[in-house]
């Protein structure tokens, strides 16, 4: 049951990647997202939902597993905020780059309240919750942005 755990946790273990592993979790996020990003809305929706449910237990296991709070290798988190991110995108891949660009920078950052969820919120829920907010941040971001650009070009 531990390595189903830190499976899940890891992202198929790419999060034991020592360099960067938040990015690359975020990129492999990209691998099934191809095979979701077409499905009807609701179905998405639920995707989402059903991954942050199965991620907030997973991450929670593998924190106590590891035997520190919100490791690097667990990536789960980062996975669903791509899912978040990715949402509605438009189907070009220049818009999927900007979209794990932008998610990246606001879960590097940590604009308010991806900080007070990141600070405040402990085990499986806060490190689930803080890229669900930066993922909600890069979703705008990346709508706003694709609709500016289309305006001027």
């Amino acid at each position: 049951m531990n390595r189903l755990i830190m499976a899940i946790a890891t992202g198929a273990y790419v999060g034991t990647i020592s360099k960067a592993p938040g990015t690359w979790g975020s990129v492999a996020a990209l691998l099934p997202w191809v095979l979701i990003k077409d499905l009807p809305l609701p179905l998405y929706c639920a995707i989402i939902a059903g991954t942050f449910i199965v991620g907030f237990l997973a991450a929670g296991s593998a924190e106590k597993l590891l035997d520190t709070p919100d490791a690097g290798a667990i990536v789960i988190d980062e996975i669903v905020g791509m899912f978040i991110t990715l949402l509605l995108a438009p189907a070009h891949p220049l818009a999927w780059l900007l979209g794990l660009i932008y998610f990246r920078i606001f879960d590097i950052a940590k604009p308010f309240p991806v900080f007070w969820f990141d600070q405040h919120i402990h085990g499986g829920m806060g490190i689930m919750l803080d890229d669900v907010v930066a993922g909600l941040y890069a979703l705008l971001t990346l709508q706003l942005s694709w609709y500016i650009g289309g305006m001027l070009f």
